[in-house]
């Protein structure tokens, strides 16, 4: 026979017609055929509902652990770096003041200063990537500190000798420290900050949330539809594994809701009373530093009042306005540690004035003293420790709150899927049971 003669004997298969779709169709027509497409459809959303339950649990707590182990730590070590060397420029120019040998606790305050950034700058090193604004901040801040050391030490040693170009290379320090060092520190600050915007936002894991929902609400629906066409196709009114499938998902439900509701209260209770206000009373911390070297330095150039002078002004009315915002805070604790920040503030101010009016009026020695003794010092310190108790209450708060809104996700990673794997071994028994039934 011939390759063409086999060729036309060969038998033709033609292709089934819509494929899935027509063999679908069919299993419409029937009654067994439509409890098999709600059994696969049942299963289907059973496994794709602890499938994303699981990631669901995982993503919001590895967004909320990230959070409180690197995002929240960045933004405290980044304030620390701040706020210590402002302290440190306040404290080098006060140490100026005293003329001569510094005193011993203004230089171990300074020293103190420096070794604090130094130490957080590290840490923040290793929790920021190898790019980005905050590694540049970083890059910056390692290398201009030594500059800003080495330059302080010769205003040391020139004012010890008495010797005049000591206040410049003072102003070259406070310079350095104001353009480069302060600035830096701000962006890393600033940068920080973003990193626990989006913290809260990687942890709450919306997308995942909103889709575990979506399917949630299916299962349930396809499972009171089975139930029902069930109730009428065999004129039994429950099927009891369909039921506790349905307890099960409910279970699941109730149980998703409460622990991601709960993790979600946290959140928000750790931002708005924790990250936000520990970011106010920062920058808050920050201005006040900013005034008292504002009018170390001033002194220091003998120059009577100048752009320092002006700058002071300024950051005192900035300071006065945020120490206004934060008096609304409902917190008592925040509410008790701003009052008493306030009245320091008022306190230094009058202080301030004095020792303008002394400077302004001649007795040089007199505004020094005045600046540098216990009262002024007492009432810039009941400022800055009022801001700092504030802050380290918001800290713990942050963290606390942290802490509880993990708890339950891990169990939540594993116990979706068991639950899911349970509502399909139930839904299965329930309807092939009545399967049986059409052989």
């Amino acid at each position: 026979m011939s390759t063409a003669q086999l060729d036309r004997a060969a038998p033709t298969v033609a292709p089934a017609p819509g494929g899935v779709l027509h063999r679908v169709g069919r299993l419409r027509r029937t009654s067994p055929g439509r409890l098999q497409l709600v059994l696969a459809l049942l299963l289907a959303l059973g496994l794709l509902t602890g499938l994303v339950a699981g990631v669901t649990a995982a993503s919001a707590r590895a967004g909320t652990d990230d959070l409180g182990e690197r995002a929240q730590p960045l933004l405290v070590e980044a304030e620390t770096i701040y706020s210590a060397l402002a302290d440190a420029d306040t404290t080098a120019a006060q140490a100026f003041l005293a003329g001569g040998l510094e005193p011993a606790e203004l230089t171990r305050r300074y020293e103190a200063d420096l070794d604090r950034a130094t130490t957080a700058l590290t840490s923040a090193a290793r929790r920021t990537p190898a790019d980005g604004p905050a590694a540049e901040a970083i890059g910056k801040l390692s290398a201009d500190i030594p500059r800003y050391a080495g330059l302080v030490a010769s205003a040391r040693a020139n004012n010890r000798q008495g010797l005049p170009v000591g206040a410049s290379y003072l102003a070259t320090a406070s310079r350095l420290s104001r353009e480069s060092l302060q600035p830096q520190a701000q962006a890393l600050f600033r940068s920080a900050q973003r990193e626990v915007d989006a913290g809260y936002s990687d942890a709450r894991s919306s997308w995942w949330t909103a889709l575990l929902v979506i399917l949630l609400l299916a299962l349930l629906a396809t499972l009171v539809y089975a139930q029902r066409h069930l109730s009428r196709t065999t004129r039994r009114t429950f099927n009891i594994p369909l039921v506790a499938a349905t307890g099960v998902t409910l279970l699941l439900t109730l149980t998703t809701a409460v622990i991601l509701a709960g993790q979600r209260s946290h959140l928000a209770s750790a931002d708005a009373d924790g990250s936000e206000p520990v970011a106010k009373l920062a920058e808050a911390r920050i201005l006040a530093l900013r005034e008292r070297g504002d009018e170390a330095l001033t002194l220091a150039a003998r120059a009577g009042e100048g752009e320092q002078e002006k700058d002071f002004d300024e950051t005192s009315r900035k300071l006065t306005g945020l120490l206004g915002t934060l008096d609304r805070e409902p917190d008592s604790a925040v509410a008790d540690a701003v009052d008493a920040a306030t009245r320091g503030h008022g306190d230094y101010g009058i202080a301030h004035d004095k020792v303008r009016e002394l400077d302004n009026g001649g007795s040089y020695d007199d505004a020094v003293k005045l600046a540098i003794g216990p009262a002024t010092t007492n009432a810039f310190t009941s400022l800055t420790d009022g801001l700092g108790q504030g802050l380290e209450n918001r800290k713990a708060l942050f963290t606390d709150e942290i802490d509880v809104a993990g708890r339950g996700l891990g169990s939540l990673t594993v116990l979706g899927p068991l639950l899911a794997l349970v509502l399909c071994v139930l839904a299965t028994a329930g309807i092939r049971a009545r399967l049986e039934e059409y052989r």
